[in-house]
């Protein structure tokens, strides 16, 4: 499933948070917004790709995700924030390289081709990965650890990136073949750009087969590279972008152009990105993972790169100016996306108030991203309620509806979405730091679903006054239109 990344640590952002944020981005999945109470968590979990069953022993915690509505093919619980105050993100869609995979294979589910024989389960993949790990890790770091003995034990089927963040610390982990896994903690200072590729570009092996501080990964990853001849750096740099990753044509118009668009946005002083004196290009391949932003980063900054569809640049698909290169390369804010989240963990406030989830809908380019309380035991129905058929009595369909008549006709309409993204963030900014002080100053923590309730409320205002406004827009430029004077 493609996806774009974003990690921002905590001395990158404007409030000294964490934050680690994705796209979903599916084939149109329909997406909802839930709370899993520990009495609704499995006991035993069969995938529905791999045909896998795994016993969940360890008592779990309460925890928010993103479930897709459809269960045919599996929970894809993509993101959430737990009662601990641990944000996950899973998956980011990596690539892989050949060699790697020839080496250690992925682990792919084996149907018997007769009566006599056995179907062979395959491993654990994205469906699965958040229901497994986030409801029992008490930091970043634990889990880290806990997906990668899940990994060793049973493999994945696919290679994938996933982040994880508490107050203090966010990890990014990327899985190497069929078991084996290497995960680096995120500088505190930087912001991480991974749009579908391999991303990390720095390990430090000593620090990982030592004191362990900052990087992890499979106990014999040294073996793994020299037995099976990975190692393409030179002068003894190791970067393992080149080792475990791939460099593709494709990459140059799917992945790169991504990476290069976030980096620009971040770094706009610092690195040149445009002309003929470009250190980067849309389609180098030595982009870096990541980057002290020049200047601090908010989650307004978060929620616009993921919306990126090469604005400001020759590649912007909705350009009224074609020199050959309008829509050349995979836009980041892409038409398929089922939901976008930014798990923040807050460090300047209690305990109960530290887990903020910022949830968007459908497409990013033209859906408003929404704050929602984590600590909670249940969301709104207009987060979670969610069916199979199109409603404007929820956000994720009235987000679809909105994108979908935007796109058609988007210089009438991005005007209209840009104020319809202003005011739900800084109304809901609004009303967060209302509940912040009325929780505060009184102690009463429990108000966090009062809070989510009265954000909902002001969402779908907003909304729907923004899709009234799109609709009459598109329907002045529709095809049958006529007027007496047009004859």
């Amino acid at each position: 499933m493609s996806c774009t990344t974003v990690l921002v640590g905590k001395k990158a952002s404007n409030d000294g948070s964490t934050m680690i944020a994705r796209t979903d981005d599916g084939h149109f999945d329909v997406k909802k917004l839930i709370v899993v109470l520990p009495k609704d968590q499995p006991k035993k979990y069969k995938t529905v790709n791999s045909h896998l069953e795994i016993e969940l022993t360890e008592e779990p915690m309460r925890y928010t995700s993103c479930p897709s509505v459809d269960p045919a093919n599996g929970i894809w619980a993509a993101t959430g924030i737990n009662a601990s105050n641990v944000g996950m993100t899973a998956t980011e869609t990596i690539t892989s390289n050949p060699r790697v995979l020839a080496a250690d294979p992925l682990v792919v589910y084996q149907k018997a081709k007769t009566r006599r024989e056995k179907d062979i389960p395959g491993g654990i993949g994205e469906e699965d990965i958040v229901v497994l790990v986030l409801p029992y890790i008490r930091s970043a770091r634990e889990g880290v650890l806990r997906l990668a003995s899940l990994l060793e034990k049973y493999g994945t089927y696919e290679s994938n990136g996933i982040a994880f963040n508490d107050e203090n610390e966010v990890w990014w982990m990327e899985t190497i073949g069929g078991h084996h896994w290497m995960a680096r903690r995120v500088p505190d200072e930087v912001c991480v750009i991974n749009p579908n590729q391999f991303g990390m570009d720095a390990f430090d092996l000593e620090d990982a087969f030592g004191k362990q501080e900052n990087h992890l990964c499979s106990a014999d990853l040294r073996e793994f590279i020299r037995d099976n001849h990975l190692d393409l750096n030179q002068n003894g740099a190791f970067n393992p972008r080149d080792v475990f990753g791939s460099h593709t044509d494709m990459d140059h118009l799917y992945n790169t152009p991504r990476a290069w668009f976030m980096g620009r946005f971040l770094t706009p002083r610092s690195h040149t990105w445009d002309g003929p004196d470009a250190e980067f290009t849309p389609e180098s391949d030595n982009i870096p993972w990541s980057y002290v932003p020049d200047r601090k980063v908010a989650v307004e900054d978060v929620k616009y790169l993921l919306s990126g569809y090469y604005q400001g640049t020759p590649y912007n698909p909705y350009s009224s100016c074609d020199s050959g290169m309008r829509g050349k390369y995979r836009s980041i804010g892409i038409n398929r996306t089922g939901v976008t989240s930014i798990c923040q963990i807050r460090s300047d406030v209690a305990d109960p108030l530290k887990g903020i989830e910022w949830i968007c809908f459908g497409s990013t380019a033209f859906a408003t991203i929404l704050p929602v309380y984590a600590n909670v035991d249940k969301m709104p129905k207009y987060l979670s309620n969610v069916t199979l058929d199109t409603s404007t009595e929820n956000l994720y369909w009235a987000s679809r509806l909105i994108a979908a008549m935007a796109d058609h006709d988007y210089g009438a309409c991005i005007q209209i979405i840009e104020r319809y993204h202003n005011a739900v963030v800084t109304k809901g900014r609004q009303l967060i730091r209302e509940y912040d002080e009325k929780m505060t100053s009184s102690g009463q923590y429990d108000r966090q679903e009062e809070a989510n309730e009265a954000l909902a409320r002001m969402a779908k205002e907003q909304t729907t006054d923004t899709l009234n406004k799109v609709l009459l827009e598109s329907s002045k430029s529709m095809k049958n239109g006529y007027n007496r004077a047009d004859n």
